[in-house]
């Protein structure tokens, strides 16, 4: 795949990564948004998928399954696990969580590969910025079985910190000992934008205000 700028454009022009004044869950006021919710068409979740295994490979990271909360890491990690066969020649299994219990026919939380004890799960997220789906992640993942998360990783890294003067994934990283990968990162949009485009200070600003130490 292409490198960090060629992910920037396409994102963009698939709608995900756009500029202006939006306000986040959380309430903070950003200069960007990111809505992997605009990938839509083949063309889009091929690309990603692609994107995503390059970086699992590359990580070095290794693993028996991969993991995708519900809802966008579903098709988030059938992707990626389709691209990691298609491209680099690896067969794994991949699973997911269903937001509700099912009570009947196979029942239970998880569609896909049922892990088990001793295995190595990486989970595959888009965009992280409190940590919450992760957190609940892993405890539904070891309420299961007595596996291990070696690592989790992200489309975008936006680098704001979370309950404390780090990071969200720094905090991920130091409270549940897993390694924590993005595709790009908040400095990575800032510097693919042209020399003295009012939003790099938007975006700087933001920054400074909001992200982790």
């Amino acid at each position: 795949m292409g490198g960090k700028n060629d992910f920037i454009k396409f994102m963009a022009e698939a709608g995900v990564l756009t500029f202006g004044d939006f306000t986040t869950k959380s309430g903070r006021k950003t200069p960007y948004f990111v809505n992997t919710g605009n990938y839509k068409t083949g063309m889009h979740i091929s690309t990603l998928g692609d994107y995503y295994a390059d970086l699992v490979v590359s990580s070095g990271e290794k693993f028996d399954a991969l993991y995708g909360p519900a809802y966008k890491g579903i098709t988030l990690a059938a992707a990626t696990a389709a691209s990691l066969y298609r491209n680099h020649g690896i067969d794994v299994p991949y699973f997911f969580n269903r937001k509700e219990v099912k009570d009947h026919g196979e029942g239970g939380s998880l569609i896909g590969y049922k892990p088990k004890d001793g295995d190595s799960i990486i989970i595959i997220e888009d965009v992280v910025t409190a940590g919450t789906a992760v957190r609940e992640s892993l405890q539904l993942l070891g309420a299961v079985a007595d596996v291990t998360v070696t690592a989790l990783f992200v489309s975008v890294d936006r680098m704001e910190r979370g309950t404390g003067e780090c990071s969200t994934l720094d905090e991920l990283k130091a409270a549940f000992g897993i390694n924590v990968y993005s595709i790009i990162n908040a400095r990575d949009i800032i510097a693919s934008l042209p020399e003295g485009d009012d939003r790099i200070g938007k975006m700087e600003a933001y920054l400074a205000e909001y992200g982790g130490r």
